[in-house]
Order: C-alpha cells, then structure tokens, then sequence
C-alpha cells in the first residue's frame, strides 16, 4: 500500500491492509498493530470499528481458519490449540467447529487415514516404525481412537 510522505498510515491503515490478504482475528490485529507502535486506545478504537463494520470477525476467521486446517489433514487437537494461540475465545471457536463439520461432512477419523495413507503405505512392520506412525499423527492433532482407525486401515 502506497503512501504519500505528508500522511503517516493509521492502525485503519495497517489493519486494513492486512485483512486484504487473509482473514485475522481480533488478537491477531491487535499484536501487529502494536508492533508498530500504536496507543493502545487508537487500537481498540479502530478494531472496534473495523468489527461494526464487518470488516473483521472473529468467527469468520475461526471457520476459514478450521477449514484450511482440515485441507491441510490436521485434527481437532491441534487445530483447536491454534486457533486460541490466535485468540479465539472457545464459545467461538465450537461455533466455527460445528458450522464447519456440519458443511463440509467431516469425518475426522477418515481424515486421520487419509492423512496417514499420504505418507505411509503400511502400518509398520515392527513397534519402532508403528510409534513412528502413531506421533505422526497426534503431531498433526488426532486423538487415540482416531490412530488407532486409521493404523487398522492401512
């Protein structure tokens, strides 16, 4: 975004700029706008605005957020644990959930096979390579069950 010297950018400015290119939660903004040394006020001020304007939504984010993760194959352990690392309050943050799964029919223990079958082809030969697979998925924030599914598929 191209200013003239005689203006100094607003936290609108920033704030704007940045929702441009992804969507972000109201933390999120407010950690960068802070960064560029911003009065705390003139940032709340201008979240403010920006959310009566519908310009920025917490859950907007949370659903756009839940649905590139799960595109990515990652489970609701994770996904969960970053979306309130971005600030996302936890009523929210189920809000997004449900909206999500109910729209696009998610069944998370076939996503923790499909995600397991991308990279293995089988489910190991000895415990060594098994454990392999099994923190690979709970890396990607699949719960027991959901291993232990998509481990029996392969």
């Amino acid at each position: 975004m191209a200013f003239n010297s005689q203006r100094e950018a607003t936290p609108r400015d920033i704030a704007i700029g940045l929702l441009a290119r992804r969507e972000y939660s109201r933390a999120e903004l407010a950690q960068r706008l802070q960064k560029k040394s911003f009065d705390n006020a003139a940032i709340e001020e201008c979240l403010d605005t920006l959310i009566e304007q519908d310009l920025q939504s917490d859950a907007r984010f949370a659903a756009s957020f839940v649905h590139s993760r799960i595109m990515r194959g990652q489970g609701i352990i994770r996904i969960k644990g970053e979306l309130r690392q971005r600030g996302v309050d936890q009523e929210t943050l189920n809000t997004a959930f449900a909206a999500v799964e109910e729209s696009e029919q998610v069944d998370w223990f076939e996503l923790a096979r499909e995600t397991l079958a991308r990279r293995f082809t089988s489910p190991g030969e000895n415990p060594k390579e098994r454990a392999r697979r099994e923190r690979f998925l709970a890396s990607r924030g699949f719960d027991f069950e959901q291993i232990r599914y998509a481990l029996s598929c392969l």
